[in-house]
C-alpha cells in the first residue's frame, strides 16, 4: 500500500456514517462524464469586461449578455488561453517560467442519493508530480520565517524565494438568485484590485477601507457586485447591515474549494462563500496556520517517533512525498529546545478533521493523484439549510464554474471555465446531469 493509497483508506474511515454511499465504490464507469474546457484568464477582470480594451463587446458585457454568446467556437477556451499565458498580452504583463499550458480538459461527472451529491473531478496536472506542498516555516538560526510563496508573488520571479503553492479545485455554485451569474459566471466575481490584478491595493487603502476595517480584512479579494454602490470599484462597500440583507436574501455564491494540502488528507474540502469577500462559512476549517503570533514559531512539529523526523529541509528526500502535519495523526507540541539548526523545516499550516466544526466542515472529499491526472470527488450533503450555503436538492438546476491551481500557482494564475449548469435529477435541461444512484 502506497503513503498516498493510505491517506485515501484514513480519509474513507473518517467519514463514518457521513455518506449514505461509498464514494470510492461508486461505478462511475457508467455516469456520464462532461468535458469542460479550462482556459487561462489571466487578468481579465469585471472590469476589463465591460472595458474598451474588451474589443467589440464591452457595450454586451456591461448589459449583461453571456460571455459565450460570443466566445462559442468549439476550440475558443483553447486559443484564449494559449495567446494569454505567453506573457506580453494585455492581459498577462507577467510572464510565468516553465508554464506551458493554456487550458486544462477537466472531466465532470455527478452522482446523487438520498443524502448527498457526489461530484467527480478529473485533470492532468503540468508537472509530473502531486502539487501536495505548501510553504513552510524556516529556521534561519534565529528565528522561523515562511519559506516558499506562489509562482506569481514578486520574490520568486526575483528568485529569492522558490515557488510552492498546493494543487487546488474550485467550484462556485449558484442557486440563481445572484443576478448575472447565469450569464457570466465567475468574471462577476473577480475585480480590479485584487491580488495580483490591475491596481492592486495597497496597506493603506484596506486600512482606511470602512467595510473592510469592519469585517477584519487586511487584502481585496473575490466580491460580487451588488455588495458595492459601484460594482467597478472596490472601495465603495455597502453597510454591514446592507450587505446582511443580500445574505439573508441568497444573494451569494457558494465556494468549495478542495486543497491538495490543507484539506486532502484529512478526506475534506473547505466551505466558503463570496458576497462583499471570499469568505469561509461558520464554523472552523479543517486548516489553520502554524505560526505563534506572538513568538513566530511553529505551534507544531512532526512526531519524529511516527514519522521518522521534527523537520525536513530543503534538500530532504521527504520533499517527493506528501509533507502534511496532521494534528491527531503525525504531529506533535513544538518544542523550542530541540536543537533546532539553521535550514530546518516545519509545515507552516497545521490540519485537522476532528477540529474542523460548523458549515465549515460540511464538505467531504475523497482524491487520487496517479500517471499525472488527480482524480477528486466532492461529497456535498443535500439540503443544507445553514445561512452561508447554497441548498442543493433534487429537482434542482444550479448555475456553477468551475476552476483548477497547478504548477505553485494561486490568484489569476487559476485555469477557469465558462459558467456551466449542474443538474440534480432535473427533468430542465442541464450542462452535467446527476445520476440517482440505487
Amino acid at each position: 500500500m502506497t503513503k498516498r493509497t493510505m491517506i485515501l483508506a484514513m480519509s474513507m474511515l473518517a467519514f463514518g456514517s457521513a455518506m449514505a454511499a461509498d464514494p470510492a465504490t461508486i461505478n462511475w464507469a457508467k455516469i456520464p462524464a462532461k468535458k469542460i474546457q479550462l482556459f487561462y484568464p489571466g487578468q481579465s477582470s469585471y472590469e476589463w469586461l465591460r472595458s474598451d480594451a474588451h474589443k467589440g463587446a464591452a457595450k454586451e458585457t456591461a448589459r449583461g449578455d453571456s460571455c459565450t454568446s460570443c466566445h462559442d467556437a468549439s476550440d475558443e477556451e483553447v486559443l484564449q488561453g494559449r495567446k494569454i499565458l505567453k506573457g506580453g498580452h494585455p492581459l498577462e504583463p507577467t510572464a510565468i517560467a516553465g508554464k506551458k499550458n493554456g487550458n486544462v480538459d477537466l472531466h465532470v461527472q455527478a452522482a446523487y442519493d438520498k443524502k448527498n451529491a457526489y461530484l467527480r473531478f478529473q485533470w492532468k496536472t503540468q508537472n509530473p508530480y502531486a502539487g501536495t506542498e505548501h510553504q513552510y516555516l524556516r529556521f534561519d538560526g534565529k528565528e522561523w520565517k515562511v519559506w516558499g510563496y506562489p509562482k506569481l508573488d514578486k520574490v520568486v520571479q526575483e528568485g529569492k524565494q522558490p515557488g510552492i503553492y498546493e494543487d487546488r479545485m474550485s467550484i462556485m455554485i449558484d442557486d440563481g438568485k445572484v443576478a448575472g451569474f447565469a450569464k457570466q459566471g465567475c468574471w462577476l466575481t473577480c475585480h480590479d484590485g485584487q491580488r495580483d490584478m490591475p491596481k492592486q491595493f495597497t496597506k493603506e487603502e484596506v486600512a482606511a477601507n470602512p467595510l473592510l476595517t469592519a469585517i477584519k480584512k487586511g487584502d481585496v479579494r473575490k466580491y460580487l457586485p451588488d455588495s458595492r454602490t459601484d460594482p467597478s470599484d472596490w472601495k465603495t462597500g455597502k453597510s454591514v447591515e446592507e450587505i446582511a440583507k443580500l445574505k439573508a436574501e441568497g444573494k451569494f455564491v457558494d465556494l468549495i474549494q478542495w486543497r491538495a494540502h490543507r484539506s486532502y488528507p484529512v478526506g475534506m474540502a473547505d466551505d466558503g462563500y463570496v458576497l462583499e469577500f471570499r469568505l469561509a462559512d461558520a464554523g472552523k476549517d479543517m486548516f489553520g496556520g502554524n505560526a505563534d503570533s506572538k513568538t513566530h514559531q511553529p505551534k507544531f512539529m512532526w512526531d519524529e517517533k511516527k514519522v521518522g523526523f521534527k523537520s525536513i529541509r530543503a534538500d530532504s528526500q521527504a520533499r517527493k512525498g506528501d509533507l502534511f502535519l496532521v494534528r491527531e495523526q503525525n504531529a506533535v507540541p513544538f518544542d523550542p529546545n530541540a536543537d533546532w539548526k539553521e535550514g530546518d523545516m516545519i509545515p507552516d499550516y497545521i490540519v485537522s478533521r476532528e477540529d474542523a466544526k460548523g458549515s465549515a466542515a460540511d464538505n467531504n472529499a475523497i482524491a487520487n493523484w496517479n500517471a499525472g491526472m488527480w482524480t477528486v470527488v466532492i461529497v456535498r450533503p443535500l439540503g443544507l439549510t445553514n445561512a452561508d450555503d447554497k441548498m442543493l436538492k433534487e429537482g434542482g438546476v444550479y448555475n456553477v464554474g468551475f476552476a483548477t491551481h497547478d504548477d505553485n500557482i494561486t490568484t489569476r494564475g487559476h485555469f477557469v471555465s465558462y459558467v456551466k449548469t449542474l443538474g440534480i435529477g432535473a427533468r430542465t435541461k442541464a450542462d452535467i446531469k446527476a445520476v440517482k444512484l440505487p
